[in-house]
């Protein structure tokens, strides 16, 4: 048996795990939570059979959302030991809580692209903004684009509904040098929003909009966000997402253009407004590849896990029969709720998985503690 011994003075009631290359670095094992023997004193004794000779690893309270960090806030690079030594000793000065700190020269720069933005398609205007890598005025690189609907939960202070508050969290994913994407965030239209984002179903909506504004996205901002920002234009660095019905208008979005569109993030869908998941689909000579996110609270209605699974199964049917080639990954979490919140805490894992290939967020990251100040 190995043991790890750590110290930490910044107490609250939180659990302590150590995660590392011996379990895939799973942030909240229960197989691997810390015991605490006296206040800010925990300790483990892992099996020496689960340990590599050489041990990376890192202490969390539950997450990488609340993964340790440096006395002055920073993220900290893997611990590493051997095993033969047999026993290590560590201390931990602070710990992230739901992502935080938050530093502000690494938050992106938000612009309004337009108060009004023309949907020729529709015949009518619409607030869109960018948010943009917070060093891309002084950088001369191009970036992938994510295009996600209902802009006025996104990010800004005072929605009535909370936001998933993902200039803060691209602020971390640029700590981790994971924060070069390209945001656009297109407002809902208040009451026009259910019909825009219905694909065909009238019942639902009393006249569905979702095809014109799809093709508003794909065929009319999609080509002024090209032209007037450095873009990567092509298909792999293009994704479009969003949650509820945000999320189900996306999906339609990816299966019509996948020539467009390569990443979907999917958050809590409205499934229920296709029970039987008859998503219209392009026919092409060869499958496209694409990678999807899906996310889901279990405390949602009994059913959204159930429609989520589901869904995931159809997509497995869709790829025998050579319509995609599908990478998703689907995280369900069994306290969330249909809320900003549980979105905001999944959103950098979404980004790093569909922009980065990463598995699970940032281990192998070097610390970013430089600022464009300096």
């Amino acid at each position: 048996m190995m043991r790890f011994d750590l110290y930490t003075e910044e107490n609250d009631d939180r659990p302590v795990y150590i995660t590392g290359n011996f379990n895939n670095w799973n942030p909240k094992d229960s197989n691997f939570q810390l015991k605490q023997s006296d206040t800010g004193s925990y300790s483990i004794e892992i099996d020496d059979s689960l340990l590599s000779p050489n041990i990376d690893y890192k202490f969390t309270k539950g997450g990488w959302e609340n993964v340790e960090l440096d006395k002055y806030g920073n993220i900290t690079p893997n611990r590493k030991t051997e095993k033969s030594k047999g026993r290590v000793s560590d201390s931990v000065e602070k710990w992230r809580l739901n992502w935080g700190p938050f530093k502000k020269e690494y938050f992106p720069l938000a612009e309004i692209i337009s108060e009004e933005f023309y949907i020729p398609q529709l015949d009518r205007y619409r607030k869109v903004w960018a948010l943009l890598p917070y060093d891309y005025y002084v950088s001369n690189k191009a970036y992938p684009v994510l295009y996600l609907q209902d802009a006025q939960n996104l990010f800004n202070e005072g929605s009535g509904y909370g936001n998933w508050e993902i200039d803060k969290k691209l602020s971390i994913l640029a700590e981790y040098d994971r924060g070069d994407v390209i945001i656009i965030a297109i407002e809902h239209g208040s009451e026009e929003r259910i019909k825009e984002y219905i694909f065909d179903n009238d019942n639902v909506a009393n006249g569905s909009e979702g095809k014109k504004y799809i093709r508003f996205i794909t065929d009319t901002l999609k080509p002024f966000i090209d032209e007037n920002y450095r873009t990567k234009k092509d298909r792999d660095n293009t994704g479009i997402g969003g949650s509820s019905l945000g999320a189900l208008i996306s999906i339609y979005s990816g299966f019509l253009y996948p020539e467009v569109y390569s990443k979907l993030l999917i958050f809590s869908p409205s499934l229920w407004v296709e029970p039987n998941n008859n998503f219209p689909m392009m026919n092409f000579r060869a499958p496209f590849k694409m990678k999807i996110y899906l996310y889901g609270g279990g405390q949602e209605g009994s059913k959204m896990v159930k429609r989520i699974h589901l869904f995931e199964d159809y997509l497995k049917r869709w790829e025998k029969k050579n319509l995609f080639d599908f990478e998703f990954k689907t995280n369900i979490n069994p306290e969330g709720t249909h809320s900003e919140f549980y979105w905001s805490q999944e959103f950098p894992r979404a980004i790093e998985w569909l922009f980065y290939d990463n598995k699970e967020n940032p281990v192998e990251v070097k610390p970013q503690q430089k600022s464009i100040k300096n």
